[in-house]
Parts: structure tokens; sequence; C-alpha cells
């Protein structure tokens, strides 16, 4: 009668329990099938901690002790501390920060619409575009509205100069959320100081954008917003599928903000909050090893791996 190796793999649905004959040459197999199905666990679960919560280090404020409306005040609903964006056939809405800043860390908990959601952009990000109209600087989180079959993407990206000219040098990378973003609040952030951009998604750093050179890297003042609009010529799949008002209104919220930076006219000693253990910046190995499972897990596209990209016009890859 053969031996049995008997596990179970709860955290693979739909894998529950598994039992197989044992050999000699199984023997040699066993090690291989027990690295795949942990892979595919750690693919189910949630990131390994950073062990270090930069959100935790920075104040929450009030959404009017930084923020104003830009546009859509129509749109735009505000309760004890948080505020509510939603796009409609007849408008959009969007928010902006008083002051435009040189370096910090900016972030604030979103709740997305549910259902169908395509060709809607629901966003916070940092830009000077109306201090450089054609030639601005940004840093952006997106989130790509989807239909229900399918999940959000976020979308983080980076511009330099380089944007209403014609001449758009976009930097994204796409990422799927091990979480659905429509069921409750989770906590979004950038951290940009002269050295490096980081991308926080519940404290776990998704991206690392490093200063390779001054021309590829953003060091104009930025205001930071927030929007919701539609971008039904490109915002999912390329524009295959559209806003759909049957569905109206698309709704964003936006909640616990937090804003720790060096404003425009700072004095020169000011100095952003680091995203590490560590004063000098950068990441820790624990934050990096949390990084990396994301992106091998849930990164679905990178501007540097996109074949059908001029690499030239971004050296830094």
């Amino acid at each position: 009668m053969p031996l049995i190796v008997s596990f179970s793999l709860t955290a693979v649905p739909p894998f529950k329990h598994i039992e197989l004959p044992f050999s000699p040459i199984m023997a040699l197999f066993l090690p291989l099938l027990l690295l795949m199905f942990t892979s595919l666990a750690n693919a189910q679960g949630n990131p390994p901690s950073p062990g270090y919560s930069p959100s935790s280090k920075v104040d929450t404020i009030a959404f009017n002790q930084a923020y104003k409306n830009l546009w859509g005040p129509q749109n735009q609903r505000f309760d004890q501390g948080s505020v509510t964006i939603w796009l409609d056939k007849s408008s959009g809405s969007g928010f902006k920060s008083i002051k435009s800043y040189k370096s910090g860390y900016f972030g604030t908990s979103v709740k997305l619409h549910p259902g169908y959601t395509a060709g809607v952009i629901t966003s916070f990000y940092l830009s000077n575009n109306q201090d450089h109209p054609g030639s601005h600087d940004e840093v952006d989180i997106e989130f790509l509205g989807t239909t229900p079959d399918k999940p959000y993407t976020l979308q983080t990206n980076v511009y330099i100069r380089g944007s209403g000219d014609g001449n758009i040098i976009g930097r994204e990378e796409q990422f799927h959320l091990w979480f659905d973003p429509t069921e409750e609040f989770h906590h979004y952030a950038m951290l940009w100081n002269p050295n490096e951009i980081i991308f926080f998604v519940d404290d776990v750093p998704i991206r690392r954008y490093p200063r390779k050179s001054d021309t590829t890297f953003p060091l104009r003042p930025m205001y930071i917003y927030g929007s919701i609009w539609d971008a039904s010529s490109w915002a999912t799949e390329k524009g295959k599928y559209k806003a759909n008002y049957e569905y109206q209104p698309f709704v964003g919220k936006y909640t616990n903000f937090k804003l720790n930076g060096c404003a425009a006219d700072s004095q020169q000693s000011c100095r952003p909050p680091s995203g590490s253990p560590a004063t000098t910046g950068g990441l820790s190995h624990q934050q990096v090893a949390a990084m990396q499972w994301v992106q091998r897990n849930y990164k679905v596209y990178d501007y540097c791996s996109d074949p059908k990209r001029d690499h030239t016009q971004t050296p830094e890859c």
C-alpha cells in the first residue's frame, strides 16, 4: 500500500485538502509542488508586513485646513472631515490644496464606486499644470474604472515637463489590488522628496521612483488634487468601454487626509518626513520585500517593460 502524503491549503480556494500517493520519484518533485502551492497561497493573501507605518507618523487634518473646491461644487459634499465628489452627465468634480509644496507626504483614504464604472477616473495626485501649462510635472494615483466582472486598476504615473504640448511621456505602472476598494476605505499616499517618489497602499510601498537625473524627476512645486471625471477615450481597456450614465452618479469618497510637506515658500532647512524607519529616506529591507511581493503578484503593466514604448525618451528604464 503506497504511503500517502497529505496536507491542506486553506488559503488557496478551491484547494481544500490534497492527498498524493508517495513514491521515490514523487520525493523528487514534492519540494517543487510545495513551492508551487505556497506561491499560490501567497498570491491569494495579503502582502507581508512592511514593518513600518508612514501614515501613523503624520497627523490627520480637516479637509478645509488644506483643500478647497476647484470645480464642480454642485457635485461635492462635505461631512465631518470627509468629502464626497461625484460624476454625472452634467459634471464631474475636483478639489485642490490651498498651498503648493516642493516635497512631502500626501495621503488620503478613498472608497470607490462599485459596479459599472468604465471610463471614469477617480484620482489623487500632485501637479503644477496650472502654473506650467503645456510643460507641467505630475505624480498620479488614478483609479481606472472598470466593468463589474473585472477589478479596478490603480495607475501610478510620473510626468516631467511633458503634458499638454502633444508630447506626453508617461511613466505608468499599473496594479490590481489585493482587496476590493469599493467595500471600505483604504489609505493611498505619495511621498515625494528630492531623492525619490514612493507610492503607498495601506502603508505598503508598491512603487519607488528614484531620482536618477534632473531631467527625469519632478523638481518644481506642485499642488495636491483630487477629482472624478470622464476619461472614456482611454481609461478602461484603452477606451474599449465608455462611461455609461445609466449608472450615474459615480461617487468617490475621501477621508483621513494626511499632509506633512514643505510648502513652496518654506525655509530651505525644511525636510519632508521619511517613508521608512531610516530618517535618510529609502526603504527598509522589510519594506522592499513587501513591495516586491506586490509587484510580483499584482503589477499588471510597467512602462519600462513595454516593447511598444520608445525608451530613448525614458532613459531611467
